[in-house]
């Protein structure tokens, strides 16, 4: 088995774009995800490490010295990370010339060509599903047999083998909690609208949504939820259970875990006999009745994307959910105790002005507990990264779609509404939710009640009016 080495490479400060964020940018307060996509095939390498670079603050100066041991160097990237992490593959080559340096990741997916003609240093890039493709070249395994990669030759020259049938016995893949245990450390990971510290994995893949801006389902996931059993996620939770007594909460990362209800509501009755608290990804349509069953069973939030409150928006990214729905479900959640963290999207196809104000009204009708407002990221690779191309509506085919400072940029410009309009639009969004009597009222009295919120939502409003600054002067540039 090669030495091998996962790697989320060094970013900015404070870059939540590891393998298991949505978005790969800055966050509005510190915010990181879990490498769960890096850790699942680390799980398969026997001997294998793993290294997160943004959560742990490594630079490129930690990193290298982990490898100069090491025969095989699995880099994770993305579209926005991408000429970083090229920088971090040559420097890696560098310090050891004879490593086999490889790149997983939706850009890989996407862009398999250009990724290596990026740079000669990258040996190869896997596509689709990328666990056992990684196992099969960390065994030593001639590139030209393994399935699911393009590589390069010892003359340079590029090939593209054929692609790797999906994964369907998701049991097959072993858990990624050990992983976390022996290579990171958890209390470095953040979320907002979670308690801390918190766990996260995921219990399947795919998701049957067709949103025309969702990367994961268009690129690597797929379409089809194939799922583990329940057996096989109860014995992870109670493996990490015992293993990490500091956590607070569990975090369901699937796209939509409540795509299936008689799963999910099986799934709750059992977390419920083990007595801990978790949360996951809803779409906005879960009956009452199974909201019950989740709420009994130790379910305190849902992470739910209502995206926008105009009814033809929602039509024209096939988000599939009516506004009357998505309304009764949150009152469903909201009588049963259960908190929502809303997500939201400003300069999708068919925004103005006026879409933006009814987006704005409708998340304050709705008031979840907490809100995420997002700009309009059309990666590659997605429906509607196509559409923006054909209709001319990017700002610049070549736009990075964030800053120099990390935070996220207006893509997205229409004849109507320009990219700055959108931009600065989701300040005015944040503001207009967040600053109003009964929601500040609500804030202070979750401080008052808990010393230890009151440190967290202070900490977190220093970051947040921080990140308004940032964004500020990123839009300067």
């Amino acid at each position: 088995m090669m030495r091998t080495l996962f790697l989320q490479g060094p970013s900015y400060d404070g870059w939540d774009g590891g393998a298991g964020a949505r978005y790969q940018s800055k966050r509005e307060i510190r915010s990181f995800w879990y490498p769960t996509w890096l850790a699942q095939p680390a799980a398969l390498v026997e001997g294998s490490k793993l290294i997160d670079a943004p959560p742990h603050r490594l630079g490129i100066d930690d990193v290298l010295p982990e490898v100069k041991n090491r025969d095989l160097v699995v880099l994770h990237t993305s579209t926005p990370s991408f000429s970083s992490d090229i920088r971090t593959a040559e420097a890696v080559r560098a310090a050891n010339p004879s490593a086999m340096i490889g790149l997983v990741g939706a850009k890989a997916m996407v862009d398999p060509n250009g990724c290596l003609a990026a740079s000669p240093v990258v040996d190869f890039v896997a596509r689709e599903e990328f666990d056992f493709t990684v196992k099969e070249i960390a065994e030593g395994r001639d590139l030209a047999s393994v399935n699911g990669i393009s590589w390069r030759n010892r003359d340079g020259v590029i090939s593209h083998n054929p692609d790797r049938a999906i994964l369907e016995d998701m049991d097959s893949l072993p858990f990624v909690s050990p992983v976390y245990k022996r290579d990171l450390v958890i209390e470095n990971y953040f979320s907002g609208y979670l308690r801390h510290p918190y766990l996260s994995f995921y219990t399947g893949r795919g998701c049957k949504s067709r949103c025309t801006f969702c990367l994961w389902p268009q690129t690597i996931g797929g379409h089809r939820y194939r799922v583990r059993s329940v057996g096989h996620v109860m014995d992870e939770l109670r493996w990490a259970k015992q293993a990490f007594p500091q956590v607070q909460e569990f975090f369901f990362d699937d796209d939509t875990l409540t795509d299936n209800a008689p799963r999910v509501e099986e799934l709750a009755r059992e977390i419920g006999k083990l007595g801990i608290m978790w949360s996951c990804n809803a779409k906005g349509n879960v009956s009452r009745e199974t909201l019950k069953v989740m709420r009994d069973n130790g379910l305190r939030l849902l992470v739910v994307g209502y995206e926008s409150g105009n009814q033809q928006i929602l039509h024209n990214i096939k988000k599939g959910m009516r506004i009357e729905t998505v309304k009764k479900f949150t009152k469903d959640c909201q009588d049963l105790g259960v908190q929502i963290h809303g997500t939201f999207i400003l300069g999708l196809p068919g925004e103005t002005r006026e879409t933006i104000e009814e987006t704005i009204r409708f998340a304050t009708e709705i008031n979840p507990h907490t809100i995420q407002v997002s700009l309009a990221a059309p990666y590659p690779g997605t429906f509607l990264y196509n559409q923006a191309i054909e209709q001319g509506w990017l700002l610049d085919e070549n736009m990075q779609l964030v800053s120099q400072h990390g935070v996220q940029a207006a893509a997205m410009n229409y004849p109507h509404l320009s990219h700055t309009e959108i931009f600065g639009s989701v300040e005015d969004f944040y503001r207009r939710f967040y600053l109003r009597a009964p929601k500040i009222a609500s804030i202070v009295s979750e401080m008052v009640r808990s010393p230890q919120m009151m440190k967290r939502r202070l900490r977190e409003g220093v970051e947040f009016f921080r990140f308004l600054r940032e964004r500020k002067e990123a839009q300067a540039c």
